[in-house]
């Protein structure tokens, strides 16, 4: 049989272990937190005229990658279409002609 003894030993003993465990996870979430710089975000979050700022400009930014992105897509597309017109196709080259005509009519040339 187990005396108290060794039953307040055994219980130490597990108290211990498991006090250092929690030590090292908490120490673990504080690593983490500092990664995600969970602070900033906070502050960000507290300041509604910096997070407004902020997505104003983003959202012009990301608005003028996009129309600049169209652009050079269109411009690309029109280039390969005036190539192909050159080629002379016979099926493609009829509906690429249209094409073209459309987009210089509109562009004025």
């Amino acid at each position: 049989m187990e005396t108290s003894e060794e039953n307040e030993q055994y219980s130490n003993k597990e108290v211990s272990a498991d006090w250092l465990n929690f030590k090292d996870q908490v120490s673990k979430l504080a690593q983490v937190l500092e990664k995600m710089n969970l602070a900033e975000y906070i502050s960000y979050l507290n300041s509604p005229r910096r997070m407004l700022l902020i997505n104003f400009a983003s959202g012009l930014i990301r608005g003028l990658g996009i129309a600049l992105g169209a652009t050079i897509l269109a411009g690309i597309a029109l280039i390969i279409l005036r190539h192909l017109v050159f080629l002379n196709l016979p099926v493609i080259g009829g509906i690429i002609a249209e094409l073209v005509k459309i987009v210089n009519a509109h562009n004025g040339y």
